[in-house]
């Protein structure tokens, strides 16, 4: 729904009453638009909607790399005390499968050690790619383009190495290091008995915004579903548990300083998007609200300015509006472990360390086997509960041992397979090969899958590539527009771990973001929009580069 702003009005002295009841009316309409929600699930949807890919149409973009303001992928707080973390490389970490399987990880203490492996194998620098003199980080979680829109806030009791007082900071991934904005004193961890610390993951959407425009919103929430899980793998390496912590978006803005507008520059505005608690008991009733009363009001530091200037993108801004307004909500994390089929007992270090997205595929090298295919499936979804997942795969196999080329629909949840089956095309076979898997229709796919990509090489050149079909409209008008940040956090999570996984399994994988939502649509046959395709994913064997050089990710 958008105001019609083109009407003028002529006032006349003896209409004042009838000239403010205009203006009360128009006044009216603006706040309802931002804080009705039903209008606010109205605006997410029609963002939705404007920022699909079509053939012959791609969602608006500048179009062009506007080099000279490609932002800094580093914030940083002038003015702050800043405290570095020692560095984890040395530390011994839990082998693959006791992370992802059923061993129990002992247990360790919070303290400035464990806190510093906690952050660094989930949102450090993993290493520094360099081609020639030009060199650029590789996170531990992927990034869409690399750009990096997630920060960290981490809020912590008095710690040994960091400060006799409660601590809000802000994480520095280049220089691993933390940067104290607010120290405080407070009861509240004694009296709550909380054992653990809080992380607020920030989203800074002009990173995003810069390359892709009107789509930005899309990645900048997949990019924070990759760091929540990389976060959630990172705390199991320390045997903590870790859970989502709901607040008001006000109430994080102000425990991670945001609600400070003249701190950070208009035109980079940083979202307070999720609260998680990393410790040793995730079921008390405790929560960080109580924190609130003990904080100064003024915190240290100014945020440092990542672009000279800026394209202004204001149906992102209307995404953000709808959705920050919207009631925030948990997102849950699965703690029962899984079963792995495939052993690997490396540490776990070593493959969140070595995780990359591939560039392209080796076509001559695309077969793998059954088994590992189906523990990439398996493993897609070890931290959620299948039983409430909303997202299903579409997979294009194209060379996987026993399995026959063709079109798949994997659905953990079986709560979907009636409703998938029902929306999609009536001549599709639907015939179970194992656990939740269904060919669909047998032949080879990968003009199909390539295309459905932007044309893309990489999504028909791997051993399978798959798009995420996520349950869409239900969710949103449950939950209201704040849902649809969170359906793109669950498809990120999900990436994340198929990135680890096929790490694990000497394969690679990339993450897709651009892709032809309806096209993928009507190869399906579906009809409404109760199921959208909200991400895209390819595995098989990079092409490595030769040019490219790989450095230390710290000096220190």
């Amino acid at each position: 729904m958008t105001l019609d702003r083109s009407a003028h009005y002529r006032p006349r002295s003896n209409h004042i009453f009838t000239i403010c009841l205009l203006f009360f009316t128009h006044f009216s309409l603006i706040v309802a638009r931002y804080h009705n929600p039903m209008n606010q699930t109205e605006t997410i949807l029609e963002y939705h909607q404007r920022t699909k890919h079509h053939p012959k149409r791609y969602a608006a973009s500048l179009g062009y790399m506007d080099w000279a303001t490609q932002p800094d992928p580093f914030r940083e707080y002038t003015g702050t005390q800043r405290i570095s973390l020692p560095l984890s490389f040395e530390n011994p970490t839990p082998t693959y499968d006791q992370v992802m399987g059923a061993a129990v990880t002992p247990q360790a203490p919070l303290t400035i050690e464990s806190l510093s492996q906690l952050l660094q194998f989930s949102l450090g620098i993993a290493a520094w790619k360099c081609l020639g003199n030009d060199c650029w980080a590789l996170r531990c979680n992927a990034s869409s383009g690399n750009l990096q829109p997630t920060e960290a806030t981490i809020v912590l009791p008095p710690l040994k190495g960091i400060s006799d007082r409660s601590v809000i900071a802000h994480y520095h991934v280049k220089e691993h290091a933390l940067e104290i904005l607010a120290e405080f004193e407070t009861g509240y961890w004694q009296d709550h008995k909380v054992d653990g610390c809080y992380v607020i993951l920030t989203s800074i959407p002009w990173r995003e915004m810069w390359k892709y425009g009107e789509r930005a919103f899309r990645y900048v929430n997949l990019d924070l579903g990759h760091a929540l899980h990389a976060l959630h793998v990172s705390s199991r390496t320390l045997g903590w548990s870790s859970t989502s912590v709901a607040l008001p978006s006000e109430h994080l803005e102000r425990l991670s300083g945001l609600d400070q507008q003249e701190r950070y520059h208009p035109s980079e505005v940083e979202l307070a998007q999720t609260l998680l608690y990393f410790g040793s008991c995730t079921t008390a009733t405790h929560s960080p609200d109580a924190l609130l009363p003990s904080l100064p009001q003024k915190f240290q530091g100014s945020a440092n300015l990542l672009s000279p200037s800026h394209h202004p993108w204001e149906a992102v801004e209307l995404a953000i509006r709808a959705t920050q307004e919207s009631a925030s909500l948990p997102l849950d994390f699965d703690q029962t472990p899984k079963e792995c089929t495939l052993e690997n007992a490396r540490p776990i270090k070593e493959i969140i360390l070595q995780r990359r997205s591939a560039q392209a595929m080796d076509f001559a090298r695309t077969h793998i086997s059954f088994e590992q295919f189906e523990q990439l499936l398996h493993s897609g979804f070890q931290a959620v509960d299948t039983k409430k997942t909303p997202v299903s795969f579409l997979l294009f196999v194209h060379d996987v041992e026993d399995l026959e080329k063709g079109l798949y629909f994997y659905v953990p949840n079986p709560k979907h397979l009636a409703a998938l089956k029902r929306l999609s095309r009536k001549e599709f076979l639907w015939q179970e090969q194992t656990a939740h898997l269904y060919l669909l229709e047998k032949g080879d796919f990968r003009s199909q899958a390539k295309f459905i990509s932007c044309s893309q090489d990489i999504a028909g050149d791997g051993a399978f590539s798959l798009g995420m079909i996520t349950q869409f409209d239900e969710p949103i008008e449950r939950d209201g527009a704040a849902a649809y940040k969170t359906l793109y956090w669950e498809c990120g999570r999900l990436g994340q771990q198929l990135y680890l996984e096929a790490t694990a399994l000497g394969l690679s994988a990339t993450g897709i973001g651009c892709y032809l939502d309806d096209v993928m649509h009507r190869m399906l046959e579906f009809q409404e929009s109760s199921y959208q395709t909200l991400y895209h994913f390819t595995i098989g064997r990079a092409i490595i580069d030769t040019r490219m050089s790989m450095r230390r990710p710290y000096s220190r």
